[in-house]
């Protein structure tokens, strides 16, 4: 089942909080970037936000759940928790911060 794309938009939305936060839909479900990192998945309507050291503290208590089938467990973030603005600004900022800079790929030579 896919995630409702009004699901995304709500989120990346609630989100926000200073950084550019947006989404970008990744075989059927959709991929949460935070200033151009990949933070968290929107998998079947449900948020994993990747884990980090300060993630796991900040949302202390917050199950740990692979977003499909073969996948590193996430920090699986309550549906409670999403009208918390300021919560979720923070979960991911604390993310984007800890996580490293996506490597720079350099485009292939044809022929």
């Amino acid at each position: 089942m896919a995630s409702d794309r009004k699901t995304v938009e709500f989120l990346v939305e609630q989100m926000a909080g200073g950084s550019t936060v947006s989404a970008k839909a990744m075989f059927g479900e959709f991929g949460i970037y935070c200033d151009g990192k990949m933070v968290a998945l929107v998998c079947d309507d449900h948020l994993f936000v990747k884990p980090t050291v300060g993630g796991r503290a900040f949302a202390a208590g917050a199950e740990e759940a692979p977003p499909y089938p073969g996948a590193k467990p996430c920090l699986l973030i309550d549906a409670e928790k999403w009208d918390d603005r300021e919560w979720l600004a923070e979960i991911v900022r604390i993310t984007s911060q800890e996580l490293p800079a996506p490597k720079v790929r350099t485009k292939r030579k044809s022929g």
